[in-house]
């Protein structure tokens, strides 16, 4: 038991190290716009809290999908992790970006009066170390995982919601902070606080955008997307070695969580084969691509004929 929890806190390492340092920082922002009234670090200080909760959402969200198969949801529960980071990006945009757009706006209409900002720049810099820890944290598991592949073509083929949304909270955190930063430096210099809610508003739209591009990764995933294109071949070239088989006709696959795959095989079998035969055969097939590709956690293996499989194929 005790090494199956270091093994799961290996595994979410990431998302612990984020909720750590969010936690750390929503605290310090809080207190450095209490004493300093700055607009922009009362946003920072909502955009860590949402963060510290989306970090929490998506724990729960792993533990929920990692319940087994039961009558009711017979291919498991994975694909609970990808309603909740559904969930994670519309609090990113309803809490994050609209807190952050409406404190900017009030204090545009009614600035408060400038006060020292020292406590800003020291809270600023702080947090800037600690949110750059946990993108470097995200950025090296993310890298791991990615191989050679260029970065925005393995966000959207990614099947695990929680490394991706991590990674671009961090990075909307980091460049919210610089522009926090920009704003509480500007209204001072050029002593205009309208310019830190002007700073806010701009923090807002970064989340707003960064929101709806998770959104827009989580809907694939909740309404299921096919597995990576290179293991699809690889099941094709598997199945094409057997001489029993005149045809693959087709091979369709959706993710049932980040790490499962549900593959339906449409194949056609040589006329010579008795029943018994050919349920040996696709029994042989299954246990081979089970220990070749463990991914495959359902393997359904239909005998069609060619000619049958192409008058129902999907246009």
């Amino acid at each position: 038991m005790a090494q199956k929890q270091r093994g799961g806190f290996r595994k979410n390492i990431v998302l612990y190290g984020a909720l750590a340092a969010n936690v750390g920082i929503a605290i310090a922002k809080f207190i450095a716009a209490g004493i300093s009234g700055s607009s922009s670090m009362m946003t920072e200080g909502v955009h860590s809290l949402v963060d510290s909760g989306n970090q929490l959402l998506l724990l729960y969200g792993q533990r929920r999908a990692g319940r087994p198969p039961d009558r009711a949801h017979p291919f498991g529960y994975g694909r609970e992790l990808y309603f909740w980071a559904f969930i994670v990006a519309i609090l990113i945009f309803a809490l994050g970006a609209g807190i952050s757009i409406y404190e900017g706006i009030v204090h545009i209409r009614a600035p408060e009066p400038l006060r020292d900002p020292l406590i800003n720049y020291i809270v600023l810099g702080v947090a800037i170390l600690l949110e750059g820890g946990s993108w470097a944290i995200a950025v090296r598991a993310f890298n791991a995982r990615r191989g050679e592949t260029p970065w925005w073509t393995a966000i959207r083929r990614s099947k695990d919601p929680a490394g991706f949304i991590v990674l671009f909270e961090d990075s909307a955190a980091l460049i919210g902070l610089f522009v926090a930063g920009i704003g509480v430096s500007l209204s001072h210099y050029l002593d205009d606080a309208r310019i830190d809610g002007l700073a806010s508003i701009v923090i807002g739209l970064i989340l707003g955008l960064v929101a709806l591009l998770l959104a827009r990764e989580a809907k694939g995933l909740l309404i299921g997307e096919s597995a990576d294109p290179a293991l699809v071949e690889r099941v094709r070239r598997h199945l094409e070695t057997r001489s029993a088989i005149l045809s693959v006709n087709h091979v369709r696959t959706v993710h049932i969580a980040p790490e499962a795959v549900f593959v339906a095989i449409s194949a056609d079998f040589a006329d010579g084969l008795s029943m018994g035969e050919g349920e040996a055969l696709i029994e042989e097939i299954e246990a081979e691509l089970k220990a070749a590709m463990p991914q495959l956690d359902s393997i359904y293996i239909r005998p069609e004929k060619q000619r049958d499989a192409a008058r129902v194929a999907p246009s």
